[in-house]
């Protein structure tokens, strides 16, 4: 199953945000978005998933314009993790979870085949088998990620969509979610497009990055080809240098302090500094 953008440009009042994007999307891989804030990465997801409407083009599945299948049809292809995951409801974690199955219901609630065990295997992955009686305003942050994911692993999509999924969790949390993501993502043969913020994270786990840049894909590859030491300073104003991770044998950034540009040029005071680095 394919997604892909089809000369897509999208705008607010005053500001193009996406201009003439063709990109496609293939089975079994995992894409990140990076790009600075204001850029497109969040919107980019959103006319993936059939939330907004472009302005011009398409955005397709597999051939169909998103904006024409039933949402429940198409739910039961591709699932989202908003930007924030679940607020802290008084719904239980296994009440969560179970709701993921909505795509799969009729109008009276009931489902052709028992969900309970897909339902338990999704809580049990997630390590949740003793937190399912829990409501969700009693858990970490963390812990409802992991409700969130569990709730889209019951829903058996085939896409998955992630608009910056680490925001607020600390560091082991993090990786926890992303191993979690991977892990689904190579068992199902999912697609996965996710928005990611960490370039060491984005490097560390997609297989191709998409960098944006004023409304347009400024580099698209592997991390290797994408986090190059121009590219990060066109992106974000401010330099890099890069080195490999000692287990991975991934692009790893690193970012010199006080190397920030102003209107794309440097304070003298900054510059100063940086000389004395």
């Amino acid at each position: 199953m394919e997604l892909s953008l089809c000369n897509i440009s999208y705008s607010v009042p005053g500001k193009r945000i996406l201009q003439n994007i063709n990109e496609s999307f293939k089975p079994g891989r995992f894409y990140g978005i990076i790009g600075p804030n204001g850029v497109g990465k969040s919107t980019l997801l959103k006319l993936l998933s059939g939330i907004e409407k472009p302005e011009q083009g398409e955005a397709r599945l597999d051939g169909r314009d998103i904006s024409a299948i039933p949402r429940k049809e198409l739910a039961r292809d591709v699932a989202v993790l908003q930007q924030g995951g679940l607020a802290p409801v008084g719904f239980t974690v296994k009440e969560i979870v179970r709701m993921g199955r909505f795509p799969y219901q009729s109008w009276l609630g009931g489902e052709s085949v028992d969900p309970e065990p897909l339902i338990n295997e999704a809580l049990e992955s997630m390590g949740l088998t003793g937190l399912q009686h829990r409501r969700l305003h009693q858990l970490s942050g963390g812990e409802r990620q992991r409700v969130a994911l569990a709730k889209l692993m019951v829903q058996q999509p085939r896409i998955l969509l992630l608009d910056e999924p680490t925001t607020y969790l600390d560091i082991g949390y993090q990786l926890q979610l992303l191993d979690n993501v991977r892990a689904w993502q190579k068992s199902e043969g999912l697609l996965v497009i996710a928005v990611l913020h960490d370039l060491n994270l984005a490097a560390m786990y997609a297989d191709e990055l998409i960098a944006l840049h004023e409304g347009k894909v400024l580099a698209r590859g592997v991390p290797d080809a994408v986090l190059q030491p121009d590219l990060i300073e066109t992106m974000y104003e401010t330099r890099a240098t890069i080195i490999r991770h000692p287990e991975l044998d991934v692009p790893q950034v690193m970012l010199a302090p006080g190397v920030i540009k102003s209107n794309g040029l440097l304070s003298r005071s900054l510059e100063a500094h940086v000389r004395r680095l």
